[in-house]
C-alpha cells in the first residue's frame, strides 16, 4: 500500500535517485543463482527396489523440518557492494543547509528514527522548502520598508555646447562644463490603505509558505517511513519465497523417490516441478523486488538500507476518532495553508480597493548646482519643500475590473478553505478505518498461518498414507504461501496506515516523531527578521494610520459549507496497537 498523498494547497515537487546495496534477507544473503536444497544431503540413501515405511518417513521428515510461523518483518544480513580492494564503500558527499561543509554520508541506516532524522537534516526537498520560507519572511520586511522615508541622490558634470544663427549672418555662442548634485527625500503619509494591505498580503504569505514547509514536511518523512516500510516488507517477501522453495525442493526430492519405487505418477512429479519453477520465479521477483525498494530508500533517506529494525516512533494516541477530527481542524497543514490562502487573496483584493483612494506623501528636494550650464563661476542652492497629494480621476475601468477580479480570487480561496475541512476530515476518517480493518485482520492472518501450517504438515502425513494426492499437498503449500503474504503485506500497510493518520492530522513531523532530533523553528526566524524594514516610531504609527479603513484583514473567515462540518463515525473498533 503506497503512502496516502497529502494535499497540497501550494506547490508539490520531488527528484533525483541514487542507487543502493542489495539487501539480503532473514535466511540468507540474496544473491544472483539458484538457492541450495537442504534435503538432498540430510537424506539417507535407499536401495532402488525397497519400498519406504510411508508413515515413518513423513513423521521423520515431519519432526526435523523447520515450522514455518508468522515471523515479524526483519532483515538480518546486508551485502553492500564494495568497488575497491579494501571493501571500502564510497560514500556519497550532501550540502547540508545552508551549504556548509561538505558531510560523509552514514554507510547504513538500521532504526526508523536515524532514517528520519537525516532526512529532516538533508532532504534536498525540505531545505528547499525552509528556503521558501525563510525568503517569503523578507518579504514582509520588505512590506514594512514602504512606510519608511526614501532618500537618494544624484549628481552630474555635463559639458554643455549652444550655438545660435545672428540676423547677421553667422553663429555666435557658448560652451563650456558645469555640475551639479540633488537630494530627494519622500515619506508616505496615507495610501488609503494600499502600504496596509500589502504589509496584510506579505504576512499572510509568510504563514502560507509555512504551512507549506509542514506539509512538505509531512511528505518527505512520509515518503522515508514508506520506503522503510517497503525495504523490511520485500526482504520478508524474499525470506518466504525463499522457505517456499525450499518446501518445494524438498516435496520434489521425495515425490522423484516414490516415483522410481513406482508409488507416483509421471503426471504428479510434473506437477511438482511446475510449482517448483514458479517458486522459483516468485523469489527472482521477490529480490528484484527488494532491490527497488533499496534504491527509493536510498532516494529519500539519502543513505543505504542496513538491518532495519522494527519500527517504534509511530504511535498513534488519539483516543477516538473525533478526537482526531478535533486536532486536526486545529493543527492540519492543508487547513493551515488554504486559511493563510485565503488572508493573501483578501489582502490584494483590498488593495486594489484602495486604488480608488488618494495617496499623500511629503517630499523634499535639495540642489546644489552651477547658474550657468557652460562654466562653474557661479553657484546657486534650492531646497523645496512640498506635499503631494495622487488621485486617478479616470482609468476607462481599470481600477474596477481589477477589483473585480481580485474579489472573485477570494471567493474561490474562500471555498477551497472549505474544501480544505473536508479533505482533511476524509482523511483523517479514511485512515482511521483503514488502520483498523487492518489491525483486525493481522490478527486473522495469524490464525489463518498457524491453521495452514497445520493443514501442510498433516496433507504430508497423509500423502504418505495415500489418503492426499501430490496435488493436494501442494495446493496445501500454495495456501500457505499465500496467507504468509498476505500477513506480510498486511503488516507493512499497517505501519503506512499509522503515517496517514498522523499526516492527516498534522502529526507526522520530525521532532514528534522522535524526541531527539532537533527541530527547525521557522517562526522563530519569522520573529527575527520581521522588523527589519522599520523605522523607530515612523512605520507603527503610519501602518497603523493606513489600515484604518482596511478593517481587520487578519480575522478568520467562518466556514460556510455545511458538508465541512459533518463527519462520520469509525466504521469499526479500533484494536490495540500490535
Amino acid at each position: 500500500m503506497a503512502l496516502r498523498p497529502i494535499l497540497l494547497v501550494c506547490t508539490a515537487g520531488l527528484a533525483s535517485c541514487l542507487a543502493a546495496a542489495p539487501l539480503s534477507a532473514q535466511s540468507g544473503q540474496v544473491q544472483s543463482g539458484q538457492p541450495q536444497s537442504k534435503a538432498s544431503s540430510s537424506k539417507p540413501a535407499r536401495s532402488p527396489g525397497a519400498r519406504p515405511d510411508a508413515i515413518a518417513e513423513a513423521m521423520e521428515a515431519s519432526a526435523s523440518r523447520q515450522p514455518v510461523a508468522p515471523t515479524p518483518m526483519g532483515v538480518t544480513a546486508t551485502a553492500v557492494p564494495s568497488p575497491d580492494a579494501l571493501g571500502a564503500y564510497p560514500p556519497p558527499l550532501y550540502h547540508p543547509d545552508p551549504g556548509g561543509t561538505q558531510q560523509a554520508m552514514p554507510a547504513q541506516v538500521t532504526t526508523l528514527s536515524a532514517a528520519l532524522a537525516l532526512a529532516y537534516a538533508t532532504n534536498p526537498q525540505l531545505l528547499a522548502a525552509r528556503a521558501e520560507a525563510r525568503s517569503a519572511d523578507y518579504g514582509f520586511a520588505e512590506a514594512r520598508s514602504a512606510f519608511g522615508p526614501t532618500l537618494s541622490a544624484s549628481a552630474n558634470y555635463a559639458f554643455t555646447r549652444l550655438r545660435e544663427e545672428t540676423a547677421s549672418g553667422p553663429f555666435v555662442g557658448a560652451q563650456g562644463w558645469a555640475n551639479g548634485a540633488n537630494l530627494v527625500l519622500s515619506q508616505p503619509i496615507w495610501s488609503s490603505g494600499r502600504l496596509a494591505a500589502g504589509q496584510e498580503a506579505a504576512l499572510a504569505t509568510s504563514q502560507y509558505r509555512r504551512e507549506a514547509l509542514r506539509l512538505t514536511e509531512a511528505q518527505v518523512l512520509g515518503n522515508v517511513i514508506s520506503a522503510y516500510v517497503a525495504v523490511r516488507r520485500d526482504a520478508q517477501s524474499v525470506t518466504i519465497a525463499r522457505e517456499n522453495l525450499q518446501l518445494l525442493e524438498q516435496q520434489l526430492e521425495e515425490n522423484r523417490t516414490r516415483f522410481g519405487v513406482r508409488d507416483l505418477t509421471l503426471t504428479e512429479l510434473d506437477q511438482t516441478r511446475t510449482r517448483l519453477e514458479l517458486g522459483r520465479a516468485q523469489l527472482l521477483q521477490a529480490q528484484g523486488q527488494l532491490g527497488l525498494s533499496q534504491k527509493q530508500f536510498l532516494q529519500y533517506v539519502g543513505a543505504p538500507p542496513g538491518e532495519l529494525a522494527v519500527p517504534d516512533v509511530l504511535d498513534v494516541r488519539f483516543a477516538s476518532l473525533e478526537d482526531a477530527y478535533a486536532y486536526a481542524e486545529v493543527n492540519s497543514g492543508v487547513i493551515g495553508a488554504a486559511r493563510a490562502k485565503e488572508r493573501i487573496s483578501r489582502a490584494q483584493a483590498t488593495a486594489e480597493k484602495a486604488e480608488y483612494g488618494p495617496n499623500v506623501a511629503l517630499q523634499g528636494t535639495f540642489a546644489y548646482a552651477s547658474q550657468s550650464p557652460y562654466n562653474d563661476a557661479l553657484r546657486y542652492t534650492e531646497f523645496v519643500g512640498q506635499v503631494v497629494v495622487r488621485q486617478t480621476l479616470f482609468d476607462s475601468g481599470l481600477r474596477h475590473a481589477r477589483t473585480r477580479a481580485a474579489q472573485e480570487a477570494n471567493q474561490a480561496d474562500w471555498r477551497l478553505l472549505d474544501s480544505a475541512y473536508r479533505d482533511t476530515r476524509e482523511a483523517v476518517g479514511s485512515s482511521w478505518d483503514q488502520l483498523a480493518s487492518l489491525r483486525s485482520a493481522m490478527v486473522k492472518y495469524r490464525l489463518a498461518i498457524t491453521a495452514a501450517e497445520e493443514a501442510y504438515q498433516g496433507a504430508l502425513v497423509q500423502q504418505k498414507t495415500g489418503d492426499l494426492n501430490t496435488l493436494d499437498v501442494l495446493d496445501l503449500a500454495r495456501d500457505l504461501l499465500t496467507v504468509r503474504n498476505s500477513y506480510n503485506v498486511t503488516q507493512a500497510d499497517e505501519l503506512i496506515a499509522r503515517a496517514n493518520l498522523l499526516a492527516a492530522a498534522g502529526l507526522l513531523e520530525g521532532p514528534r516523531l522522535a524526541g531527539d532530533i532537533a527541530p527547525y523553528d521557522a517562526d522563530a526566524h519569522f520573529e527575527r527578521v520581521r522588523d527589519q524594514g522599520d523605522v523607530p516610531l515612523i512605520t507603527p504609527i503610519l501602518a497603523g494610520l493606513d489600515s484604518f479603513t482596511n478593517g481587520n484583514l487578519r480575522k478568520e473567515r467562518a466556514v460556510r459549507d455545511a458538508g465541512a462540518e459533518a463527519a462520520l463515525g469509525a466504521a469499526m473498533p479500533l484494536p490495540p496497537q500490535p
